[in-house]
């Protein structure tokens, strides 16, 4: 069986991908070699941190903290801030109409991004912002 981690993790991916359809949606990429004209998002699993522990009935309480990197270009008609920016807002809105993730979690929540300019010698500028989503879920086992 899939550990609750995992399922989390694979819950998160399905809210950034049905949010982002346009988009190029992967997890722990290394290394990015391109942008894809819809844009990139890369989910890392992150750091569960130290559980709170409940004892009566065991349960292992974790503030999972997820990053994910967004990368966007400029379209025809937008500027690259405002593709990123309803890239975010995207992904915002699925948060708030999804806080538990199907019964996966307790709550989850978007904390706010960094954004910064990516400049590559010899291809057109983008724009990247890294956010947070936080997942409060419980497991009767840290490894499962």
């Amino acid at each position: 069986m899939t550990s609750r981690r995992e399922q989390v993790l694979d819950a998160i991916r399905a809210l950034v991908t049905s949010a982002l359809p346009n988009a190029d949606v992967k997890r722990n990429l290394a290394k990015p070699e391109r942008i894809p004209p819809g844009g990139l998002a890369i989910i890392r699993d992150g750091d569960p941190g130290e559980p709170e522990v409940i004892l009566s009935p065991l349960v292992y309480v974790y503030s999972h903290r997820i990053p994910i990197e967004l990368a966007a270009y400029e379209t025809s008609s937008e500027t690259r801030e405002r593709v990123l920016d309803a890239m975010l807002g995207a992904i915002g809105s699925a948060v708030v109409s999804n806080r538990t993730l199907g019964g996966l979690c307790d709550f989850i929540e978007a904390e706010a991004p960094a954004t910064d300019d990516i400049e590559t010698a010899g291809a057109r500028a983008g724009r990247w912002a890294d956010m947070v989503i936080v997942a409060i879920y419980g497991t009767p086992d840290p490894l499962n």
